[in-house]
């Protein structure tokens, strides 16, 4: 097993390891969705007036459509099909009259599910310097300033610099990039939650981050930054994994500034 995963191992069994975590992952249950005035005020005016078309196409301009309908992905990237698919409006809008205003817009402001709350939170973690190095914004000043740093960006930005300067292969962002002792270390992170189907899912794409890096001029150190159930001791796959591939660096938030201080 990697020596940093054990570490994270012994952090999460023998210390007080979830009043630690979140400081990364501040998880709240109650963050529901905001609808302004004006959306409340169109939704009741399409409502009233029974007008199906517009009832739809303004509740397609909310973060979360009231109502499962798997044709709502297809509205809301192509609005003219609205026009063109009256009787599925009307479907859909019957549906709605049937749920009532006041569960509309119940439905629209439910809390965001905890896993979607999760994706800034460990950048805004990094972003306060609790590594205690730089945090820069600026790919070029990232790569042109001494010492050690960390570049917090955007997901694009550090995808493309992951890509053009690290030899990362992958289309998608990355979490987390910095320079210590001269070397580059990139990598994903990701809080697991349970056992089971989605989760592994998550834990599959972080090894697919860790492991889509070719040669490059500098000296890259990919690392899956991995938390939650995952360091209990067990018989699942993952558990498995991490015992059988102490080649990966795979570790929790907790143990990256030791991490990165030993390099």
């Amino acid at each position: 097993m990697n020596c940093w995963t054990e570490k994270s191992i012994e952090f999460a069994v023998q210390r007080n390891y979830l009043d630690e975590l979140f400081k990364v992952y501040p998880l709240s249950p109650n963050l529901r969705r905001e609808l302004s005035r004006e959306q409340v005020d169109a939704v009741r005016l399409a409502y009233d007036a029974r007008d199906n078309l517009k009832l739809v196409e303004t509740l397609l301009d909310t973060e979360l459509f009231p109502l499962k309908d798997s044709y709502i992905p297809f509205l809301r990237h192509d609005r003219g099909a609205l026009v063109r698919n009256p009787q599925t409006v009307n479907r859909i809008a019957g549906n709605l009259y049937h749920m009532g205003f006041e569960a509309i817009i119940e439905k629209c402001t439910a809390p965001k599910e905890t896993n979607r709350q999760m994706g800034p939170m460990f950048k805004n973690w990094i972003a306060r310097g609790v590594i205690g190095v730089p945090v820069l914004n600026d790919p070029e000043e990232f790569l042109h300033t001494q010492g050690n740093c960390i570049l917090s960006s955007t997901d694009s930005v550090m995808q493309d610099f992951s890509r053009e300067f690290l030899g990362f292969t992958r289309s998608k962002g990355v979490d987390f990039l910095a320079r210590s002792g001269g070397k580059y270390v990139v990598g994903e992170a990701k809080l697991l939650t349970d056992f089971g189907g989605h989760q592994n899912a998550q834990f599959d794409d972080a090894l697919s981050t860790l492991h889509s890096f070719t040669a490059s001029e500098f000296h890259v150190i990919p690392v899956a930054i991995i938390d939650g159930v995952i360091y209990i001791r067990n018989h699942s796959k993952i558990h498995d994994y991490l015992q059988h591939h102490p080649e990966d660096n795979i570790m929790s938030a907790l143990v990256l500034r030791e991490f990165l201080y030993s390099l």
